[in-house]
C-alpha cells in the first residue's frame, strides 16, 4: 500500500493505481472523456488533469500513477481553468444542436460544459470537414459530434479485436474514420454497436427505425405483432431513472398495448423453439459424426464475424435461425395461418438490445417474405414510449398473448452470456438420456463474465466439452484453436457483446462513474436468473405451446418442416467490399 494526499485527504492505495482510482477510492470523481478502465486509458482529451505539488505542469489522473508521499490538488483554480478551457475548445469544433440530438441531457460533454459553466462560442473559428456515414443498418456516424475521443476506436480493436475505425490524418485534419475514409458497409465491421454505448456524445448513434414502425402502427390495412428479447426487460427500467436491475416486463407489456400493437408476444417463446432445433441439432451431430464442435448461431454479430474472418468454420455452425427470425418466421409461417391472415399484412416488430439485429433481419426470409419488418433497440423504445406519453413507471403489469407468450426460464437467460448453453444442455441431456434425472438444472461453470468458459459434462455415458465465449477479441481465439486441432469441444457458444446480450449494442447507455461495466452486466444477468428460478418450468421442451406447435404445424423438432421454416444458411463474404 502506499500513501497520498487528495485535496489534503488521506489516501491509502494499492501500488500501481492511477491517480483517477485514488480520488475515486474515496468519493471524488475527476472528469474524463476518453477514459475506460482496461480498455481505452490514453489521457487523450486532458480533461481529467489534476496538480501535484511541485510540478511543473498538470498531469492526466487517468494515466498518471499514484505514488507515495503526493499531494494532489482535483480541484484548485488551476485545474478548473484549464478543463474549462478545455472543454469550450473541444466544443469549438463541435456541432451544438443539443435540442435535437438523441443524445440530449445524457451526453458526457453536455454535461461537463454545465458544471463548469463554459461558453460554447468562446473560441468560434474554422472547424473540421465532417464526415456522415449512414451506410450501414444499424449505424450511424456522425463526425461533426466527435470530440476525438477515441473510445470507440479502443473498444472495437482491443475489446472487439476488429479495428475497423481509427484516426486519420494529423493535426487540425484529425478525424476518426475507417481505413482509406471508406464507408462502414465496406468494412469487416459486424454491427455490435458497442462504440455507440461507449462514444459519450452522438457521434456514433443507432439507425432509428421508430418511424416505420409508427407508420405501421398507423396503418389500417397491417396486423402489427411484437415481441420483446429477454435482455430488454432487464435494462428498459434505466432508461426511465430506475435502478439497474429491475424487471419491468409486466410493464413494456402494459406499455406496448398503449401503443397499438395487436398482439403481445415475447422471443423467450422463440428462444424456446431455437433450444428445440439447436440441441437436438447437436444431439444429431454427435450420434451421427457430424462436423464438430457445434457453434451457436443466435448472435448475428457473431455471425457476420465467422463469414467474413473464418469461412472455413461455416459448416460448424448451426443452421437455427435466430431466437429473433425464428419468431417472426413463426408469426408469419404459424400465427397467420391460425388467424387466417394472410402474411403480407402481417408486420413483425422486434425489441432488442443489439444493433447487430437490424442488419440480420434483412437475411432471412419465409416464403419471399422478412421474417422480421423493424427492430427497436431498449433505446429506441424507450424514445418511443417518452414520445407517446407512456409513462413507464407508472403502469399496472400485464401478460403476454397465446401462444408465442408462453416460455421457459432457458428462454429468459439467452440475454447472458452463457444462457444459451445452459438452455441448450438442459435439453440435451434430456434428449441424450430421457432416464436422467431431472436435478440438473443450474450449469453454473458456463456462468459469469471470464471472456472464455470451458467445461466437460458427463451425459448418457459421454463426456460433451463445451466453450462460452463473449467478446469476439476472445472468440478469436477459440476459433483460431478449433482451426489447429488444439481443442476437442463438442458445442461452443458465441457472443459478440462482452457480457452477452444484457451489454448489447442496444442497451441503455451509463456514465462509467456510476457503475462498472462488468457490475452492469452482472446485474442485468442476475435478473434473468432470477427470473429463470421463479418459472415453474425452466426447460424449453417441456413448453406446452412449443410440444403443440410442433405437432399440429412442424412435426419433429430438426425435421424436414421445421427445418423449412426455422433454419438458414451462410455464405463466405470479403472482409472489404467495394462500393
Amino acid at each position: 500500500m502506499i500513501s497520498l494526499k487528495i485535496n489534503n485527504i488521506p489516501v491509502y492505495v494499492e501500488e500501481g493505481c492511477t491517480l483517477l482510482e485514488a480520488a475515486r477510492s474515496i468519493g471524488i470523481k475527476i472528469p474524463t472523456l476518453c477514459h475506460m478502465k482496461n480498455i481505452s486509458e490514453l489521457g487523450a482529451c486532458r480533461v481529467c488533469v489534476v496538480e501535484v505539488k511541485g510540478m511543473n505542469s498538470l498531469v492526466a489522473a487517468c494515466e498518471y500513477p499514484a505514488r507515495e508521499g503526493m499531494e494532489v490538488y482535483t480541484n484548485s483554480p488551476r485545474v478548473l481553468k484549464s478543463r474549462k478551457t478545455t472543454i469550450e475548445l473541444i466544443l469549438s469544433d463541435h456541432r451544438k444542436d443539443c435540442l435535437s440530438c438523441e443524445r440530449n441531457t445524457n451526453c458526457e460533454l453536455q454535461r461537463l460544459s454545465y458544471k463548469y459553466d463554459c461558453d460554447s462560442t468562446r473560441f468560434e473559428g474554422a472547424t473540421r470537414n465532417f464526415v456522415y456515414d449512414e451506410s450501414t443498418d444499424y449505424i450511424i456516424r456522425d463526425n461533426s459530434k466527435c470530440i476525438l475521443c477515441r473510445r470507440c476506436v479502443a473498444v472495437c480493436k482491443k475489446q472487439q479485436g476488429i479495428g475497423v475505425i481509427g484516426t486519420n490524418e494529423r493535426g487540425f485534419a484529425t478525424h476518426i474514420a475507417c481505413p482509406f475514409d471508406m464507408k462502414l458497409t465496406n468494412t469487416p465491421c459486424v454491427g455490435c454497436g458497442q462504440c455507440t454505448v461507449v462514444c459519450p456524445t452522438g457521434a456514433l448513434r443507432t439507425k432509428p427505425e421508430t418511424l416505420r414502425v409508427q407508420e405501421a402502427l398507423a396503418n389500417p390495412n397491417k396486423y402489427v405483432v411484437v415481441g420483446t428479447a429477454p435482455s430488454v426487460r432487464a435494462a428498459l427500467a434505466e432508461e426511465f431513472d430506475m435502478p439497474v436491475g429491475v424487471n419491468c416486463q409486466g410493464k413494456i407489456n402494459t406499455a406496448l398495448r398503449y401503443l397499438g400493437f395487436k398482439q403481445i408476444f415475447d422471443v423467450n417463446s422463440s428462444a424456446d423453439f431455437t433450444i428445440m432445433e439447436e440441441a437436438n441439432e447437436l444431439v444429431s451431430r454427435i450420434a451421427n459424426g457430424g462436423k464438430l464442435p457445434m457453434f451457436t448461431s443466435c448472435c448475428p454479430g457473431w455471425i457476420n464475424y465467422a463469414e467474413k474472418n473464418y469461412p472455413e468454420l461455416l459448416d460448424n455452425l448451426s443452421t437455427c435461425k435466430s431466437p429473433q427470425q425464428m419468431f417472426g418466421a413463426l408469426v408469419k409461417g404459424v400465427f397467420a395461418k391460425r388467424q387466417n391472415l394472410d402474411p403480407k399484412d402481417v408486420f413483425v416488430v422486434s425489441i432488442m438490445p443489439c444493433t447487430a439485429k437490424k442488419g440480420e433481419k434483412q437475411r432471412t426470409f419465409t416464403d419471399h417474405l422478412p421474417d422480421v419488418d423493424a427492430v427497436l433497440t431498449t433505446r429506441e423504445l424507450a424514445r418511443l414510449l417518452k414520445e407517446n406519453g407512456i409513462l413507464l413507471n407508472d403502469l399496472p403489469d400485464s401478460e403476454t398473448d397465446s401462444p408465442f407468450g408462453e416460455y421457459s426460464g432457458a428462454g429468459i437467460i439467452f440475454g447472458a452470456t452463457g444462457g444459451v448453453m445452459e438452455a441448450a444442455l438442459r435439453t440435451a441431456v434430456s434428449v441424450l438420456d430421457p432416464t436422467a434425472p431431472f436435478s440438473k438444472l443450474e450449469f453454473e461453470e458456463v456462468r459469469g463474465l471470464t471472456g472464455v468458459k470451458v467445461a466437460s459434462y458427463k451425459i448418457a455415458g459421454q463426456t460433451v466439452k463445451v466453450a462460452v465465449v463473449n467478446g469476439l477479441a476472445n472468440a478469436k481465439k477459440v476459433c483460431d484453436k478449433v482451426i489447429k486441432g488444439e481443442c476437442d469441444y463438442h458445442f461452443v457458444e458465441v457472443m459478440t457483446c462482452p457480457g452477452g446480450c444484457v451489454m448489447g449494442g442496444g442497451q441503455p447507455i451509463r456514465a462509467t462513474f456510476v457503475k462498472h461495466r462488468d457490475e452492469v452486466a452482472t446485474t442485468r444477468a442476475g435478473v434473468l436468473y432470477s427470473a429463470d428460478k421463479a418459472m415453474y418450468n425452466r426447460r424449453s421442451h417441456n413448453n406446452s405451446s412449443v410440444i403443440e406447435i410442433y405437432k399440429q404445424y412442424l412435426g419433429e423438432p430438426n425435421g424436414d418442416t421445421a427445418h423449412k421454416l426455422l433454419h438458414t444458411h451462410y455464405h463466405a463474404r470479403s472482409k472489404y467490399v467495394k462500393e
